[in-house]
């Protein structure tokens, strides 16, 4: 190691300071869910199929050891599989997006900062001493596990990149009864810790960028913490570059607070069996931009832009691949669901033909603008210029008896269509559904 690279890494290995970034990451996520209602999943191998039950998205440490494959097609592992005792249950995301709000919301207890960086990890910062920050990393963990079940694994360090890293040692070692704080390790030791890990591992580098770096001699993340930040700049950009300072221990990425809206909304399902009709296209049409105008509404959001598509399977050989894409631009920013689903068929639906087999289809809702941002000035509508409030009280009645309580259309029957996306497996929604509540039996 240069004199030059020890000397730029003194954050790193200083004593725990009174702040540091901890990320809360529940182990399993999807599994663990289902667990959480199902206790005779515990010990037991367990995967989650992704849409229509077509492959494993998730699985259970015991599914691990049984060398289930991520990305598996669960049609031909599952002879195998049920022989192993292995579960497989069909993805039920209402549940895992209700889990991962309530586990935030328990996170925001205990940090006045917190970034949700994904469905199943946060960002937080904590204050204290190193055995002071442990101690809430440990009634952290405490916490989520007695109030709504889940498992969860805490890193903790000077930075976000080390506390990605952090948390990977409190999974693997279960010495640390989940919860890894780097600063509890000498300066020696932490450049073992970082030597041990392969540079592609390292959050922010990825597998690509990895073997670029490999021309340069670095291979581990000790290597690209002691290369020169200048260069790898030159090289590779400004992000790689604050990876660099993140592993010598400066904070380069702070907690984003507020997290930002989402630029696009997308709602695109695979059909449990083909659609051939052009009035069942219409149909999925109804219901998905009914879904996605409701996220827009949730998000406080306005489009400007909508595209639709319907697309026949491009693996068949009965007919030519097909995929039906357009554009729509709306001269007012909406949120109404009729705006969009009669846009929608208006442009979508000359296209469409009646015998060819759509397999999937969808709607991206593009140019959000925020609805308190705009305001529309109707000075020449000679009526009362403002639209019937359908949103508000479709979102009203969801809340209360469930999303396919009354809706335009199909949208409202509760009875599964036939293109309906297949879950036979699925468990209760049991923390959003009234019908769907968990039953508890005492013996």
């Amino acid at each position: 190691m240069s004199e030059r690279a020890a000397s730029e890494r003194p954050a790193s290995t200083r004593p725990a300071s009174e702040r540091s970034i901890a990320i809360v990451d529940a182990n399993n996520f999807y599994v663990s869910c289902e667990r959480v209602f199902d206790p005779a999943l515990e010990g037991r191998p367990v995967v989650v199929l992704s849409n229509n039950d077509g492959c494993v998205i998730a699985r259970s440490e015991e599914a691990k050891a049984l060398n289930v494959d991520m990305a598996a097609p669960w049609h031909s592992i599952a002879p195998i599989a049920a022989m192993q005792g292995v579960v497989a249950v069909s993805s039920n995301y209402e549940l895992y997006g209700d889990m991962s709000a309530r586990s935030a919301e328990i996170l925001s207890r205990y940090t006045s900062h917190q970034e949700v960086y994904s469905i199943d990890e946060s960002f937080i910062e904590l204050t204290g001493t190193l055995d002071e920050t442990i101690a809430q990393a440990r009634e952290i963990r405490r916490a989520v596990r007695k109030l709504i079940g889940l498992p969860v694994s805490i890193g903790i360090a000077p930075t976000k990149t080390l506390a990605k890293l952090a948390n990977r040692g409190s999974k693997q070692n279960p010495a640390l009864n989940g919860v890894c704080h780097l600063g509890g390790y000498a300066p020696a030791q932490q450049t073992a810790i970082l030597a041990s890990v392969d540079v592609g591992d390292v959050w922010g580098i990825g597998r690509r960028t990895a073997k670029k770096l490999a021309p340069l001699g670095i291979h581990t993340a000790a290597d690209l913490r002691d290369t020169d930040a200048a260069r790898i700049r030159t090289r590779f950009g400004v992000v790689q570059a604050r990876v660099v300072h993140e592993l010598r221990g400066v904070d380069c990425l702070p907690i984003e607070q507020v997290q930002p809206d989402r630029a696009q909304i997308h709602h695109s399902r695979s059909f449990a069996v083909p659609i051939t009709t052009v009035t069942e296209l219409e149909e999925v049409l109804s219901v998905y931009t009914q879904r996605a105008a409701a996220r827009l509404r949730k998000q406080g959001s306005l489009t400007r832009m909508m595209r639709c598509f319907a697309a026949t399977s491009p693996f068949s050989d009965s007919a030519a691949h097909t995929n039906h894409t357009v554009s729509v631009a709306f001269p007012e920013p909406t949120d109404d669901a009729a705006t969009l689903y009669r846009a929608a068929i208006a442009a979508l639906g000359p296209q469409l033909e009646s015998g060819r087999l759509y397999v999937r289809a969808g709607v991206t809702l593009m140019e959000l603008t925020p609805r308190d941002e705009h305001a529309s000035l109707d000075v020449f509508d000679e009526g009362d210029g403002a639209p019937p409030a359908h949103g508000a009280v479709l979102d009203l009645i969801a809340g209360k008896f469930g999303e396919e309580a009354l809706g335009l259309g199909v949208a409202g029957l509760r009875h599964r269509r036939g293109w309906s996306m297949k879950r036979d497996m699925v468990s209760p929604r049991a923390t959003t559904h009234w019908d769907e509540l968990a039953t508890v039996s005492a013996r």
